[in-house]
């Protein structure tokens, strides 16, 4: 019996090759070796894992569910497992001499890998939860608004409406923190934040405009908290008597050697900027509980000469209401100059891509939503706290000077303000508006009230620090990874990252240079509402994008954190574009003008990216919804048009073709590329068929098509599939065009068969047909030195009697069996790296004519088909000619009645020719040689020994007896004359438009009906395109 390996040894799979069938690869196909893993799946090194399921007694490469099939991304040390493929189970490989391989014998072990294996690379700096969002975006959000600030603004708009402003943008951020964990949370999330988050949302056009706009706006943030940061070191310089030039240039100073030393600390890695917010944040926490602290002390005379006078119920009514001063003394003045204040949500979404994973929180999709709600939750409550505090103990306006004490029996009829109760009167500043301090005047009120005021400036250096350091931390890496998308030109020099964590120095210093030159305006009045629309918008579109990916009910959209509401969001992105335009309508309309401009550079540019956007979404819902709808849509001649199966194989190999039906189909009507596979239905076969290459040439040569491969036995039998499963609904084509095809005769008989059995089986299927014919042809195979599909146009090939040598047709070459072996399908991406050919039909024409000759009435295709033509502009100068049959006796009469019919139509061809001698006999010489032409295919041709094979028409179908010659000779004739006249009126025609005879089945050999064919456009130079309707009208008068 033979022993079975152990299960610590290297299994060798050559001994089980037969009774596993483990098969060859393909020459020329994937090099990767394969060998099964105990647990399922297949290593693409080809090195057998132990306790191998060969040996289970299962025979089946069948596996179970793994991480590995789902995941892109390898780890290191480890072998990555790959699915096996729907052939490999299904089929049988004793079926085919090269399926694709399952996996390969390995004659040696594990040990040549590890020989081979480098150290692994070194480990990026990751952060958890609360260290990488909770506390960042604390951080962030905590800026320099809340000291400087915020208490000048409960002086402006009162307690009562500060609560409302806080609230209100709490709810916009809070909104969209509820927005922007859903999204985080509906798959893996990588480096670039905000951005990443949108444009894999709602696609490259929205989330690349966002992108920009959103790292431009943290650049400018990083100039708002350092000028915030400045005016606290100018004004301790002031207070100490201390200055270098004057208070402006100060800040300005300041202000860059500030951004300087944070942008050193941000290029020494993300470990020290992370090692420097936890620093802040400690100074942040002791700075708030010194202020609490403060509030609660008894107010000394200095304070008190300051305002403040502790906790009293008298102040904190007086300040609950509003007390607007100066000209953005309102609401929404006062709201543009919080809100940035409360825009630092993002700052955790920001650095998405150093987020570490773990057991319990695993990546950002954990980290984000739980870090973001909580520090929205926590700045909301402590700016609640400071406004109604500070709001309780401190007047608005103050003098400072000790001396402005009520003196004893001196009236107080005449003092102002609130301190007049507590025996302060600070009339005489107010009433001069020179008061220096207050609530309204004081910036700095809060280092007054704490207990301790070194320490609330600490509090404003680390408020303002960490969020500087924040926003110039993330505007680089969002922007780096929209550099590395490259969606804009002249951007990706900054997308280049360096060191373990693929810093992007280059971004870095590109914010730095915008920060300086914000913080040369040195007026954080006027900073703070510039960034305030950029950070609407990007809320805005955060807010859209949840609710866009929530209403498209895409499969995909399945978001871990349920906490959300796409009404909410709908209601958030709606908010934040009306704040944009109460706030500054002219800013709203440039930051909007920007996302536009953005927006519509993508959609020109059409980014080769797909990332399972929304919009995509939306796109198939809207274009199923609108699907189903036309059931209820009755047709009506008057709404008919032309829906076009062109039989083109690959579309790049017939471009002419392609380039006809695109014209008069362009924004008019339905075009379907069809593409038949010869051979079985193998993988090589079906990616063949279903190949996006085909759709990507299309539209880089901006053809409006669809496109549809199919795998069939023969030609004819993927064309049946096409004309019966081609389209969807109502939209479904009503015509099939084709090549002419050019070297008939000089393939085999059944190769025409099945040309003319596609003409009868539209013809079955109540299609119209058109045939192009071009002189040069339509096939590049040649030129491009590739296969095209069979039945189109074929290689000359010797040998036209098929009953004596077994052939086949690869890709359109007549080949003997006994001498080919059948290739692989082409390929397509080749096809669209080649210059792209022109044709005729792309150029504009000349003032020259198109020449249609209505020979039968096929219900008006005939004539739609050059009407439709000659609106669009590169025929537009052409002029249409219409020609008919006709009497000699009659032809004015007839003239008229045409040209009246036409005019009914409505189709603005003026010049109707009546051609009288259309049934006069064609001339000796060109019926010799259509007899010539069809000589090979008469039955006479075969006869042996002077007897007739009777059976010779029934199993060869394609043969011409004598009694069908003469049978169809009048037909013929006429077939031959009008190649004359063709070429005696139409000789410089742009384009030449016949009606197609029409060969009854059973009664009209293929070759006949083919001969028909051919001697009706031969040796025409212009192109010409025989049209056949199927006999109902597309055209009308009525208007109902």
């Amino acid at each position: 019996m033979e022993q079975t390996p152990q299960s610590n040894e290297v299994i060798n799979l050559t001994a089980f090759r037969g009774q596993y069938s483990a098969a060859p690869p393909l020459s020329g196909g994937d090099s990767r070796r394969y060998a099964m893993e105990e647990n399922g799946g297949y290593d693409v090194n080809g090195v057998a894992s132990r306790s191998s399921a060969v040996l289970s007694g299962y025979d089946t490469v069948d596996s179970p569910p793994s991480y590995d099939f789902y995941a892109n991304t390898e780890v290191f040390g480890r072998t990555r497992k790959i699915r096996p493929s729907l052939f490999q189970l299904h089929s049988n490989p004793e079926d085919d001499s090269s399926p694709p391989p399952l996996y390969e014998e390995t004659s040696g072990n594990k040990e040549n890998l590890e020989d081979e294996a480098t150290e692994p690379p070194p480990e990026p700096t990751r952060f958890g939860w609360v260290q990488g969002v909770m506390v960042r975006c604390m951080l962030n959000i905590w800026g320099v608004i809340l000291y400087l600030r915020l208490p000048w603004i409960t002086a402006q708009a009162g307690i009562g409406l500060t609560w409302i402003i806080i609230l209100l943008s709490s709810c916009i951020t809070g909104i969209t923190g509820l927005s922007t964990s859903a999204i985080a949370t509906n798959g893996k999330v990588k480096g670039g934040g905000t951005y990443f988050l949108i444009s894999r949302s709602l696609g490259p056009e929205l989330g690349g405009s966002i992108g920009l706009i959103f790292a431009f706006a943290n650049a400018v943030a990083v100039a708002m908290h350092t000028v915030g940061f400045a005016e606290t070191v100018q004004a301790l310089m002031e207070e100490s008597g201390t200055r270098m030039v004057d208070p402006i240039n100060d800040i300005r100073i300041i202000g860059v050697i500030t951004v300087t030393c944070l942008l050193a600390i941000s290029l020494a890695g993300m470990e020290w900027e992370s090692k420097a917010q936890v620093l802040f944040f400690f100074v942040i926490m002791v700075s708030f509980a010194n202020y609490i602290v403060g509030t609660i002390i008894p107010a000394t005379p200095q304070k008190q000469a300051k305002g403040f006078f502790s906790y009293r119920a008298d102040i904190f009514a007086d300040n609950f209401v509003p007390n607007w001063r100066g000209p953005g003394g309102s609401f929404f003045g006062m709201f543009s100059i919080f809100f940035p204040s409360a825009t630092g949500i993002l700052a955790g979404a920001n650095i998405s891509g150093d987020l570490k994973a773990s057991l319990a929180f695993h990546d950002p999709n954990v980290a984000i939503p739980r870090g973001t709600m909580l520090a929205i939750f926590w700045t909301t409550v402590s700016y609640l706290i400071i406004s109604a505090t500070i709001g309780s103990c401190v007047v608005r306006d103050a003098s400072g000077s000790i001396n402005d004490t009520i003196m004893i029996g001196s009236g107080a009829g005449d003092c102002l303000g609130t301190a007049c109760g507590y025996g302060w009167n600070f009339s005489e500043c107010i009433v001069n508006k020179t008061c220096s301090y207050g609530l309204s005047n004081y910036y700095q009120t809060m280092s007054m009230v704490s207990g301790f005021a070194p320490l609330i400036a600490a509090g404003i250096f680390g408020a303002t620090l960490s969020s500087a350091l924040a926003c110039l931390v993330s505007a680089p890496k969002v922007f780096q990874c929209l550099c590395k998308d490259r969606l804009y030109p002249a951007i990706g020099f900054f997308g280049k990252g360096y060191g373990k964590n693929d810093e992007p120095y280059r971004s870095y210093l590109l914010t730095y240079i915008i920060a300086v030159c914000f913080i040369l305006i040195a007026e954080l009045n006027t900073i703070a509402p510039i960034i305030s629309n950029f950070f609407l918008c990007s809320y805005a579109l955060i807010n859209f994008s949840c609710f866009h990916a929530s209403i498209t009910n895409s499969p995909g959209w399945r978001p871990s954190f349920r906490f959300y509401s796409k009404w909410a969001s709908l209601v958030g992105a709606v908010v934040s574009v009306i704040i944009m335009f109460l706030l500054t309508w002219w800013a709203a309309l440039i930051a909007i003008g920007i996302v536009i401009f953005l927006l519509a550079y993508v959609l020109y540019k059409k980014p080769s990216v797909n990332w399972g956007s929304s919009v995509q979404a939306s796109s198939y819902n809207m274009a199923l919804s609108h699907c189903v709808g036309l059931n209820h849509v009755e047709e009506h001649i008057k709404n008919y048009r032309p829906q076009c199966l062109v039989l083109t194989g690959p579309p790049s190999l017939r471009p002419a073709l392609v380039d006809l039906v695109g014209t008069f189909t362009k924004n008019q009507s339905l075009m379907m590329c069809g593409n038949v596979i010869v051979g079985g239905p193998s993988p090589e076969a079906v990616d063949a068929a279903n190949s996006s290459s085909h759709v990507t040439w299309l539209n880089k040569r901006r053809i409006k098509s669809f496109y549809q491969g199919v795998v069939a036995d023969d030609l004819r039998t993927g064309a049946q599939i096409l004309l019966q499963g081609a389209g969807l609904g109502r939209i479904r084509p009503n015509i099939l065009l084709m090549g002419f095809k050019k070297n008939w005769n000089k393939c085999p008989p059944t190769a025409i068969e099945n040309y003319i059995g596609i003409l009868h089986d539209a013809f079955d299927l109540q299609y119209g047909v058109c045939i192009l014919r071009m002189k040069e042809g339509l096939d590049l195979s040649h030129q491009m030195q590739a296969h095209v599909n069979p039945g189109f146009e074929t290689a000359t090939e010797p040998g036209l009697d098929g009953r004596n040598i077994s052939t086949t047709f690869i890709f359109g070459q007549c080949r003997n069996l006994s001498s080919v072996t059948v290739s692989a399908a082409v390929d397509p991406d080749s096809l669209i790296s080649m210059p792209q050919p022109t044709t005729i039909f792309q150029s504009k024409q000349e003032k020259k004519t198109i020449d249609v000759y209505w020979l039968s009435d096929d219900g008006g295709l005939t004539l739609l088909l050059p009407y439709l033509l000659k609106r669009k502009k590169r025929w537009g100068r052409c002029k249409v000619r219409v020609f008919v049959g006709g009497e000699t006796q009659h032809i004015e009469e007839q003239k008229q009645e045409l040209k009246a019919l036409i005019s009914k139509f409505r189709l603005s061809f003026h010049e109707i020719q009546v051609l009288p001698d259309i049934n006069e006999k064609p001339q000796p010489e060109h019926v010799k040689k259509f007899e010539d032409l069809l000589g090979p295919y008469r039955v006479h041709a075969i006869q042996k020994n002077g007897e007739r094979d009777t059976h010779t028409t029934s199993n060869c179908p394609w043969m011409v007896s004598d009694e069908e010659y003469e049978k169809n000779l009048a037909k013929s004739f006429r077939q031959i004359r009008l190649n004359e006249v063709l070429k005696d009126y139409s000789r410089d025609a742009a384009l030449i438009i016949v009606t197609m005879p029409v060969g009854r089945k059973r009664t009209c050999p293929s070759a006949l009906y083919m001969a028909w064919l051919e001697t009706l456009c031969r040796d025409m130079r212009p192109p010409v395109l025989l049209v056949r309707g199927n006999q109902e009208s597309v055209l009308t008068f009525y208007c109902q």
